[in-house]
């Protein structure tokens, strides 16, 4: 039996749910918490936190791949690979990249890493 692992509790902003999921809402100057990142919502905001990620700062030059990996390990549970294509996309633009939807790194992830 897995033991139990105590989550932290985001603050979520005065955003409406799809906001928060949506990269054309997002505006790099006012990025302050996870989920004010393109494509992160409340559980993947608790996700990261999870994995010791409280600040999108954190992010800025990390492995998503390794993220995953972590989380996978953290959960012990293969977690979906979409979750990938989102940790691709929040590090990218933390990076600098523009924001973009999580399934526009789909199709890289599945050429770089495939199938997991």
């Amino acid at each position: 039996m897995l033991s139990a692992v105590p989550v932290c509790r985001t603050t979520l902003s005065r955003r409406t749910r799809h906001e928060h999921m949506n990269p054309a809402k997002v505006e790099r100057r006012r990025v302050r918490q996870l989920t004010d990142l393109p494509n992160v919502g409340p559980a993947t905001a608790r996700n990261l936190e999870l994995i010791g990620i409280r600040v999108p700062g954190q992010l800025a030059g990390a492995d998503p791949f390794e993220l995953y990996e972590r989380l996978c390990r953290t959960r012990c549970v293969r977690q979906d690979p979409c979750l990938l294509d989102v940790l691709i996309s929040i590090t990218r633009f933390m990076e600098g990249d523009r924001p973009r939807p999580w399934w526009a790194y789909t199709e890289a992830r599945k050429r770089r890493y495939g199938p997991l």
